[in-house]
């Protein structure tokens, strides 16, 4: 049965689609078969797995609000060896309105991915930068939270409410929900804020951040446009061993120690 891993923060530019794309591209070149979801209206996952979202005649929204509920209709295989992708388009932009009085909306995307995971190692869903309702329906179907962090004051102040967010849902539709760690990205040792940021980071969440942290690299936006993840693009990037590390220890069940949660 599938891990899987919901990459998440609200606040937007720190690295969630690049998360999953890298992530998600490394585990399959090592053999592992994997999904990633794009649960984000923006598509940006879909577009930098070389897919026109303005061309899908299918998307993620017609599993969760459409109640197409054969995810065969929507799946797009081998966008590269043993990955795939559930890809989104501006059609999610009308989800949250459109759940907004549907009984058990919560659990539309567990219910859309039930049939096909036990055919993955891993999946790992992509969120737009905010908590709506697509948001919560990821948390409730993943195992675990990813959440990605930059070195900044204004990202680290807001890491508490997506640490409520994931009280809440433990609480009412996702008990066994834990935190797999906080994956600090484009991080730059030169900046003094930085370091200041990460240490601080360290200590609110002590064994929850993965290291070392993603370097900021100019490669990453270069891949990002070429529609690569960044093992094809470049593919001895100081990063990519550091992702195989992150995908070996999602993939070995080292998920930090819950209590940790208690601190923020």
């Amino acid at each position: 049965m599938a891990r899987i891993v919901a990459v998440t923060n609200q606040k937007g530019g720190v690295g969630k689609t690049t998360t999953v794309l890298n992530v998600g591209a490394i585990a399959a070149d090592m053999g592992r078969k994997t999904l990633v979801v794009d649960l984000d209206p923006q598509a940006a996952l879909t577009a930098s797995l070389g897919l026109d979202p303005h061309r899908l005649q299918k998307s993620i929204y017609h599993l969760l609000l459409a109640k197409e509920l054969d995810p065969e209709r929507v799946l797009v295989r081998d966008v590269r060896p043993n990955l795939d992708v559930l890809p989104a388009n501006k059609s999610l932009v009308r989800s949250d309105v459109e759940l907004a009085h549907q009984i058990g909306r919560e659990y539309l995307l567990q219910e859309s991915l039930f049939p096909i995971r036990h055919e993955y190692d891993l999946v790992l869903i992509d969120n737009a930068p905010n908590l709506g309702v697509l948001t919560i329906n990821a948390l409730t179907a993943a195992s675990e939270v990813l959440i990605p962090l930059v070195c900044e004051y204004l990202a680290l102040r807001g890491m508490g409410m997506l640490v409520d967010m994931i009280r809440q849902v433990r609480s009412e539709t996702n008990p066994s929900l834990k935190i797999l760690g906080v994956l600090i990205s484009m991080y730059d040792s030169k900046s003094l804020h930085g370091r200041e940021v990460y240490a601080e980071a360290k200590r609110i969440f002590g064994d929850y951040v993965f290291e070392p942290p993603i370097p900021k690299n100019a490669r990453f936006a270069e891949a990002a446009a070429a529609q690569r993840p960044i093992i094809e693009y470049d593919p001895h990037n100081p990063a990519v061993p550091i992702y195989r590390n992150i995908v070996d220890q999602i993939l070995n069940g080292n998920a930090v120690k819950d209590s940790a949660t208690e601190k923020s």
